[in-house]
């Protein structure tokens, strides 16, 4: 039986998934170059996004405190890209990872934002496990 970390790791884990499966586009299409650009900022962006889900998953402290790097650089590179869904999927790690440090303002925030954008992007699971961990915060 799984408890409530349990789903929301599953849920990231998820999210992350059918992020990582979406083809890539160019925001603009401007030439080669700028694709190439973005491809290559999206690629790192989804690989430090799997680094903070790796990190996050390790359970400690310091490692959640790690994760949250990870996913704000994952955050800063698909906003750059224009990957409104990516920057919905950083920003739900780093407010999980504040969440279970007991910063719980910091989670509502970060949670906040990226609700939107998993409503954008019509990824209902998301959005889903966004809303669930919106009520972990208010229930703990």
């Amino acid at each position: 039986m799984f408890d409530r970390t349990q789903w929301v790791l599953a849920g990231m884990s998820i999210a992350l998934s059918v992020q990582l499966s979406q083809p890539v586009a160019a925001a603009a299409p401007v030439g080669k170059a700028v694709q190439t650009a973005q491809t290559n900022s999206i690629g790192v962006a989804e690989a430090a996004l799997k680094e903070g889900l790796l990190l996050y998953q390790q359970g400690t402290v310091e490692a959640k405190k790690s994760a949250i790097v990870q996913f704000e650089i994952a955050l800063k590179l698909f906003r750059e890209a224009s990957d409104s869904h990516g920057e919905a999927i950083a920003l739900m790690g780093i407010g999980k990872a504040y969440s279970d440090l007991g910063e719980k303002l910091k989670a509502r925030e970060y949670y906040s934002q990226s609700l939107p954008l998993f409503r954008a992007a019509s990824d209902r699971s998301g959005e889903a496990v966004n809303l669930n961990n919106i009520g972990q915060v208010y229930s703990d």
